[in-house]
Formats: structure tokens, sequence, C-alpha cells
């Protein structure tokens, strides 16, 4: 899928509407909107529950015509088969409930975890052969979107992201920060030598409005274009909060995932969104520190 905008010009859409309302997308996403005075609602668990059939029914009475849909909702991290198929459950469900609509189009938030390990640095050209459950979820819910909504979709694939308002607590800058202002011991697995590359929540969030705005179609990686390593990230988040702990090792439980490299070409996201200025890992965290 060729990534391109259908409104030359910016415009704002009638109504958007936020199916998945709890995670760090959705929640620094409704800040942006609420600033920008763009119509929104919030579809999560205390709406209805996407995983079941007569979620359906709910979304069919509340989607209207020309909504423009961000589709974020999700059973995350995928770590078992149960949790796999909730999440195709919660995909069939919303198609079968928009199809009809004549909705606007469908922003897809899916996941980098789509492609293989590979050496070369990964691009939206890349072969898309996920080996984790989590990646194999996402790109199963791709197939079902292009299936039924074809010139109508926009999928963005981001890394790891991290910034306020994560839920989850993973390893990595998001955790690392809370440990560093709580004057903790920030724990490293192995000697935290995996590279990966790390995307501030707002960077995210800039190209989802932008996205909405000029209507795009096709598939875009949200990157920073730089890889770092834990440790590096660990160190500077010590230095940044002045915590003196030490930064402690474990043993890995298993290898390291991707091979311990994951670097991304931002070649079309640069080409596209020339007023977007990518976050380097120093200007996050500093940026997320006086938020936790």
């Amino acid at each position: 899928m060729r990534f391109e905008f259908q409104n030359r010009y910016s415009q704002k859409p009638n109504r958007v509407v936020l199916l998945g309302t709890s995670g760090i997308i959705s929640k620094n996403l409704q800040k942006k909107l609420t600033k920008s005075k763009t119509k929104f609602i919030k579809i999560g668990r205390s709406q209805t529950d996407l995983r079941k059939k007569k979620s359906k029914n709910y979304l069919k009475k509340i989607i209207k015509k020309d909504d423009v849909i961000i589709f974020i909702a999700a059973e995350a991290p995928v770590k078992n088969k149960t949790m796999f198929k909730n999440n195709i459950k919660i995909c069939d469900n919303i198609c079968s409930s928009l199809i009809k609509k004549n909705i606007s189009f469908l922003i897809y938030l899916s996941s980098d975890a789509v492609y293989s390990d590979l050496k070369e640095k990964i691009s939206e050209k890349s072969l898309t052969k996920p080996l984790s459950l989590h990646g194999k979820m996402h790109l199963r819910r791709e197939k079902i979107l292009r299936s039924k909504f074809k010139n109508r979709l926009c999928i963005l694939r981001p890394t790891l992201i991290y910034g306020p308002h994560d839920s989850h607590d993973g390893y990595g800058p998001n955790r690392f920060v809370k440990l560093g202002v709580n004057k903790k011991n920030i724990v490293l697995f192995g000697n935290g030598e995996e590279k990966r590359d790390h995307v501030y929540v707002n960077d995210v969030v800039s190209v989802i409005m932008f996205c909405i705005f000029k209507r795009a179609n096709g598939v875009l990686n949200i990157a920073s274009g730089k890889v770092n390593s834990f440790l590096k990230i660990a160190e500077l988040v010590n230095k940044l909060t002045k915590n003196k702990k030490k930064i402690q090792r474990i043993k890995r439980a298993g290898p390291m995932p991707h091979n311990g490299y994951r670097p991304f070409k931002v070649n079309l996201l640069k080409n596209n969104f020339k007023k977007l200025k990518i976050t380097n890992i120093k200007q996050g965290i500093k940026s997320y520190i006086p938020q936790i």
C-alpha cells in the first residue's frame, strides 16, 4: 500500500471515533484532539466490550456516516493464543459494524513487530514475517482491514513508544524514568547492549493528527531513525534525574529480541511530514520526567 494524502490541504473531520481509550497513544491523542477543538468520541471497555458480538449493535448505533475511525483497541502485548483470538474478534466485530456505514476512512495503529528480523534498516517495503504472536496478530488484523476498506485505510506502524500515560510499564525508557525519579535501581537485562529505536509518544500523536486532517492512505512506519542501547538510556535517565543508585544487571531469560539490533529508515516519514521535528531520546526523556 503506497502512502499518500487524499486531501491536498488540512481539513478538520466532522468527527473522530477512538476505538480504545486506556493506552498511551489514545490518552495523549485525546489531549491533542481536545486542544485542536476537534470533535471526538471515545469507545472503551466502559462503553462496550469489543471482544463480544453484542458490541456490533452498539457500534452500529454510534458510528455515523463520514466518521474518521482510529482503531487502537487491543489486548497487548499478545502473550498467548487466547489473547491472539480475542484481538482478532475485536477486529472482526469492528469490521462487520463499519462495512456498511460509509465512514470517511480508518486509521489502524499496528506495530513494527510485523516485520521479520533483518540486518539492514527496516522500511515500509521490508519483509513482513513476524516471529512473535504480537506481530502475527497485528499482521492478521492488517490483512483483514485491507480486505474490507482498501482505499479508506491508513496503517501506522510505530516502533517502541515511550512518554506519559503509559499503562504497561514495560522494559525501557518509561520504566527507567519512573525508577530514576524515585531514586531506585534501574535493572538491565544482560549488559543492556540491545539497541532499539524508541519513538516519543508526542511524535506518534502528531503524525496521527496530520493523517486525520489530510486523510492519509497506505502504510507508514513511525520511528525516530536512531537506535540507542538500553544501557545508554539507563545512564541518561540517571544523569537527568540525578539518581545515584547503581544500574543493576540480571541474566536474560532467553535470547535478545530481534538479535539485539533493530534500526529503521525514516525517509517516508520525513518526506511526508516535513514540519515534524523528531524528538531525540534525550529531549524525550527530559520532557517526560516532569510528568511523572
